[in-house]
């Protein structure tokens, strides 16, 4: 029976192969003699056994060595010779085998879409305009305040709202008089998060000090080990800290770098900001650009690249939620908006490596060295130290297809009409 490939979809195959008999014969002997060499048979010395006995004892790991050698060999061969190229592991089926017949069996495979681009040169966006108003600016000016504040101990004073607390604090279950690890922590008084009641207790107190006070938690807690008990805490301060913020003045300005005064900082600042904006409008062009192209090339993606890329970005999304938070979100809605942008990111990156590839866009070593001292300058680390880190985690190659992404989104922004 002639082996058959069949396209069921855009991205997906199906092939039905069949091993001939002389081969899985050949495999059964091969594999049934290497058993037979390591077998330990009453009456006969390794390797001396009859192929009959060996069988007997051993036929189930023999047919199943023989079908995890010859399915892929025969899966690898059929590809080539059909010129099929894989996304992922192929998935096996319908496998059928008994000796002396040959082994048949099925198996699916997810491919690349083949895309045929539309015209993607002077395509019409709108154009973006960049501004910094005077409350960004001193927004910024204030998150770099906040960047350099200190924290001042406090000896002469008790606890107010804002101060930082190091404190010991011991707990015991009151049903169960089960205690707790005893923990060191750090605490902001006052904020929103922390238990009201441990907010009260914190007022006043000094340096030494001792407290008590009694949490009943409830029963949807997002800490299991605490939820629907009651747990009476002994609280402790070990030492208080005073946020203390600078004045923004020329010499903030001097502290945070090369900068004259104050008004050098704003300057600076806001080209900063302004230059933020327009690379953020340039990557809002693009993004339009390219979903203008794709809604011209419907094409299907292979089931487990979506699913990676699914996972991949719920995770980071779900990452990012504090977990006090977690219990207040959509599930299902975030799981949809995520499967959505999945689904767009692995079109725009298909359609945007076709691009590269038609303009024949490349990425010198040059300018992987130029990024390298980007990366180093904005981290504040020698060069050397990120080429040998890229290096070691093997990042080269995905830092080389990030730039030609990126020239190949030049190159769309560059090449269309903004109105």
């Amino acid at each position: 029976m002639p082996n058959t490939a069949k396209k069921i979809s855009d991205s997906k195959w199906e092939i039905e192969i069949e091993i001939p008999v002389d081969e899985t014969t050949e495999e059964m002997k091969r594999i049934t003699a290497q058993y037979s060499s390591r077998a330990k048979v009453r009456g006969f010395r390794p390797g001396k056994a009859p192929e009959e006995i060996i069988k007997r004892m051993y036929y189930p790991d023999i047919k199943e060595t023989l079908i995890s050698s010859l399915v892929p060999k025969a899966l690898d061969k059929e590809l080539k010779d059909k010129n099929i190229h894989p996304v992922g592991q192929p998935i096996v089926s319908d496998l059928h085998f008994s000796e002396g017949e040959p082994l048949r069996f099925k198996a699916q495979i997810e491919v690349w879409p083949v895309l045929h681009l539309p015209e993607y040169k002077n395509i019409r966006v709108k154009q973006r305009q960049a501004s910094v108003t005077e409350k960004e600016l001193e927004e910024s000016l204030e998150e770099l305040r906040l960047e350099a504040a200190q924290y001042v101990p406090v000896t002469d004073r008790g606890v107010v709202d804002g101060d930082y607390v190091v404190a010991e604090i011991k707990g015991h279950n009151t049903k169960t008089k089960r205690f707790l690890p005893k923990e060191k922590v750090v605490i902001l008084a006052g904020h929103p998060e922390n238990e009201e009641i441990l907010n009260q207790k914190l007022l006043g107190l000094k340096s030494g000090d001792q407290s008590q006070f009694t949490v009943k938690y409830k029963k949807d807690h997002t800490n299991k080990k605490l939820a629907g008990r009651e747990i009476h805490y002994d609280l402790k301060i070990e030492s208080i800290k005073e946020k203390m913020l600078p004045e923004i003045d020329d010499d903030f300005a001097k502290d945070l770098g090369d900068y004259k005064n104050l008004n050098d900082l704003k300057t600076k600042l806001k080209d900063q900001l302004f230059q933020s904006k327009k690379n953020a409008q340039r990557r809002e062009m693009a993004e339009e650009i390219v979903k203008k192209i794709a809604e011209k090339v419907p094409f299907e993606l292979p089931d487990s690249v979506v699913k990676h890329e699914y996972t991949a970005q719920l995770n980071r999304r779900l990452s990012d939620i504090p977990q006090q938070d977690l219990s207040k979100i959509d599930l299902e809605s975030l799981k949809k908006d995520v499967r959505t942008r999945a689904i767009q990111n692995i079109k725009n990156h298909i359609i945007l490596n076709k691009i590269a590839q038609e303009e024949k866009l490349e990425v010198t070593e040059e300018e992987i060295t130029e990024e390298m001292k980007a990366i180093a300058k904005s981290h504040n680390v020698p060069l050397a130290q990120v080429v040998e880190s890229i290096n070691r985690e093997g990042k080269k190659q995905e830092l080389r297809e990030n730039l030609l992404l990126k020239k190949t989104v030049d190159f769309l922004v560059k090449s269309a009409i903004i109105e």
